[in-house]
């Protein structure tokens, strides 16, 4: 847990602009199976958007094209730096109801690492000599 969480975040992210309809975000979160929607505007982190989000607006999917994410979007987010330890990660999954947090450097998105990361980190660490496990 103390190598930095750059060495388990995604990269290559699929993002959303505040100005774009919720209806696109859905099409994104639905068509790649993702649940986390990172907000930039450039490459400048500005929310989050999540399947939870799109459940707890209570709109038909007819409405979403009329609702920018910018209405809906998470923007009070625990974000890491990309040298911070994993272990920082589990901690604060731990403490709190989130299961994403963005990695930002100078204020510009370059990662995002989840709770499905830090599992499957977890369970290489413990089971790194199988087969399967490579």
């Amino acid at each position: 847990m103390n190598e930095p969480i750059s060495t388990i975040m995604t990269k290559d992210l699929i993002t959303i602009g505040p100005n774009d309809t919720l209806a696109k975000a859905h099409e994104i979160l639905s068509g790649r199976r993702i649940h986390h929607l990172p907000v930039v505007e450039g490459k400048k982190l500005v929310g989050l958007l999540t399947t939870y989000d799109l459940f707890k607006i209570k709109q038909n999917r007819e409405e979403y094209g009329q609702l920018n994410i910018s209405e809906v979007m998470t923007t009070k987010l625990a974000t890491l730096e990309p040298e911070e330890k994993i272990g920082t990660a589990a901690e604060i999954f731990l403490e709190h109801l989130f299961h994403a947090i963005p990695i930002v450097k100078a204020g510009a998105l370059v990662g995002i690492v989840t709770t499905h990361d830090l599992l499957k980190y977890s369970f290489k660490k413990e089971y790194q000599g199988l087969p399967w496990n490579k």
